[in-house]
């Protein structure tokens, strides 16, 4: 088998694994997070937990595939472990934003949440009293 297709086959196995292993972390543990973002609804954080873990697969699996070839020919041992170092080292590293811009905007919603949870007044208002006429 030629080596240029050996790396092909390491660097597919190694990025969809890194890909699935950090979409189902990101799951697990963000399932807490996005009920203090929803406000305790269990459901909805289940399914917007669910709904970003398949965009991040679509985002981060396409690019594992259009990343995949390359224009070099491998001819040596040497060779294979300089080119998957590159692309493992840059799928590590849109994985890594792809989480950090994850956090961003759950981070982002959970704050304009506590910003409307202050703005309510502790006690409910307990009458209405018309403005006064100014003369």
């Amino acid at each position: 088998m030629d080596r240029t297709v050996v790396a092909y086959v390491i660097y597919l196995l190694v990025s969809v694994g890194l890909t699935i292993w950090v979409a189902r972390t990101l799951s697990r543990n963000g399932r807490i997070f996005l009920a203090d973002v929803l406000h305790g609804n269990e459901k909805l954080a289940e399914a917007v937990n669910h709904l970003l873990v398949v965009g991040f697969y679509l985002v981060n699996l396409g690019f594992v595939a259009l990343y995949l070839s390359g224009d070099e020919t491998i001819t040596d041992t040497r060779g294979v472990f300089e080119a998957l170092s590159t692309k493992l080292g840059v799928v590590l590293l849109v994985l890594g934003v792809m989480h950090l811009a994850n956090v961003y905007v759950l981070n982002r919603i959970r704050r304009r949440g506590a910003m409307e949870r202050e703005q309510v007044p502790p006690v409910p208002p307990q009458g209405w009293v018309a403005p006064s006429a100014r003369a």
